[in-house]
């Protein structure tokens, strides 16, 4: 644990910028007022029985990791290693002071969740919490992920909108049916334009089932779903040969100037 005082805490806290993790820093919250009461705690508590207790012998990559509240978490839970990984620098620096605050061995990297191979490794636990409708393109984030991180389980998060059931789909449909695209319980991602709760960076909207049918898609075998948010997943095979597509790389021809 640290050794600053209390004071010294909300100096450096209010010093980092608004918080949007609300984490309690030796009797210090860093985001008292968010509109979400006391996020992402709230959460956690509607679905840590489904992470196990103890985690000693694993690895976790907190993917977005914001400032570090699952990251932390995991390393109560005894994980050996915690890699938390996030775009923002003023997240990065929040995190790293919590993780100071809270004495936990954590290393923090500036990665984009579409560079996540420069890792290098598989971990045992990957956290994908509230990052996917951050994304422009969040199909390929879940194909990154299952390709080159994901070493057994994926606790994934997003906020939804629209219907929380999910209607039973078929393997295929005629082209002119289509009753099936107006049931409120298919798979739907809505498209945001503009802003969301006056949050540019909110792009997508999914409903459960859209959440659901991703993960199956990237590959991902729902063992639960803890919380209506909420998913639990193994790495599996990907139920169609196509995954993630990369940017067109040059291949010489014969000539140098040809293309793949």
């Amino acid at each position: 644990m640290t050794a600053l005082s209390q004071t010294e805490i909300r100096e450096r806290a209010a010093a980092l910028g608004q918080w949007f993790h609300n984490i309690d820093l030796e009797g210090v919250p860093t985001a008292p007022d968010h509109f979400l009461n006391d996020y992402p705690n709230v959460k956690w508590q509607r679905f840590k029985h489904a992470i196990p207790e103890n985690l000693s012998g694993k690895t976790v990559l907190d993917v977005g990791c914001n400032a570090g509240f699952y990251s932390i978490e995991m390393k109560r839970r005894g994980a050996d290693r915690v890699v938390g990984i996030d775009f923002d620098d003023r997240y990065l620096e929040q995190a790293r002071f919590a993780a100071e605050v809270k004495g936990a061995d954590i290393e923090f990297r500036k990665l984009s969740v579409y560079d996540v191979a420069e890792l290098g490794e598989t971990f045992d636990i990957v956290l994908f919490m509230g990052v996917l409708y951050h994304l422009r393109h969040p199909l390929l984030a879940l194909d990154l992920i299952h390709d080159h991180v994901a070493g057994d389980l994926l606790i994934y998060q997003s906020m939804q909108r629209g219907s929380a059931q999910e209607a039973p789909v078929r393997s295929d449909y005629d082209f002119f049916e289509q009753d099936h695209f107006n049931d409120p319980a298919y798979p739907k991602l809505h498209f945001i334009e503009h802003e969301y709760a006056g949050d540019w960076t909110n792009w997508w909207a999914p409903n459960a089932a859209c959440s659901a049918a991703m993960l199956r898609s990237a590959g991902f075998e729902i063992l639960e779903h803890p919380e209506e948010e909420v998913f639990v997943c193994r790495v599996t095979e990907r139920p169609k040969p196509w995954g993630a597509v990369y940017p067109t790389k040059p291949r010489s021809n014969g000539n140098g100037r040809g293309k793949a």
